[in-house]
């Protein structure tokens, strides 16, 4: 069996989450559910979310909602208790070295099939008659920053966890910050096709109780909420970049 936590797993906070996973495993084998030891880091995303073995894994909403649908089932969504959302609910902090955006700004995201890098800042530049310009894919949110505070980008979209955790962790400039999106579901937690969603769904909610205090305050851990996989598919899909 394989399972993953990959969205925010960065050097710094790996501990936390092994001690999360470490959790979830004792509380899926206690409802008779086998799951591996540790989580896998060494495949490409991508294997894991179709993998027929999955048991648990962390996706974004667009690839969600663009290919996954009818290959994996919707679990849970991690609340990480970010400002203006409810439970479960993230969105894209817009960054820019100038508010005054130039004509078709040259534009970097992570990932064309990225909820908050790209179909987030897509609509955001929509909502406000803003054609986007040449488009660069940095492949991930920390490139992304960099692009826009080298000057090799004019605007960009960020998940506002990996925000937070990129200012906590990486010195990234609070004062690039011009905006924020409107809310979108969180990261999905996902399970294959031959696993019983709700009774994973029992063991996060048993899991959370385990998980130490110093872990928990680490990964903005709130809890675990049910958000409707119909809500996860209403968005449009975006353009191709």
């Amino acid at each position: 069996m394989i399972a993953a936590l990959p969205m925010y797993d960065r050097p710094e906070l790996r501990d936390h989450t092994d001690a999360l996973w470490a959790c979830i495993c004792d509380a899926l084998g206690g409802m008779g559910i086998t799951a591996p030891p540790v989580l896998t880091r060494d495949r490409d995303p991508w294997d894991i979310w179709q993998s027929p073995d999955l048991v648990l894994a962390q996706t974004c909403g667009l690839p969600f909602r663009a290919r996954l649908q009818g290959k994996v089932q919707l679990v849970a969504t991690p609340d990480y208790g970010l400002p203006g959302c409810a439970a479960g609910y993230y969105r894209s902090v817009i960054i820019a070295r100038d508010a005054r955006l130039p004509d078709r700004p040259r534009v970097a995201i992570n990932d064309p099939l990225s909820q908050s890098g790209w179909a987030a800042l897509h609509d955001w530049a929509r909502g406000r008659d803003l054609p986007l310009g040449p488009v660069s894919l940095t492949q991930s949110h920390a490139a992304s920053v960099r692009a826009v505070a080298e000057d090799l980008a004019d605007i960009a979209a960020i998940d506002a966890q990996t925000w937070r955790q990129l200012i906590r962790f990486a010195g990234a400039d609070p004062a690039l910050e011009i905006a924020r999106t409107p809310p979108t579901p969180g990261l999905p937690l996902i399970t294959g096709m031959g696993q019983d969603p709700a009774r994973i769904r029992s063991a996060l909610a048993i899991a959370l109780a385990d998980v130490p205090a110093p872990s928990r305050r680490a990964l903005d851990l709130n809890g675990f909420v049910h958000i409707r996989t119909e809500t996860y598919l209403s968005p449009p899909i975006p353009p191709n970049p």
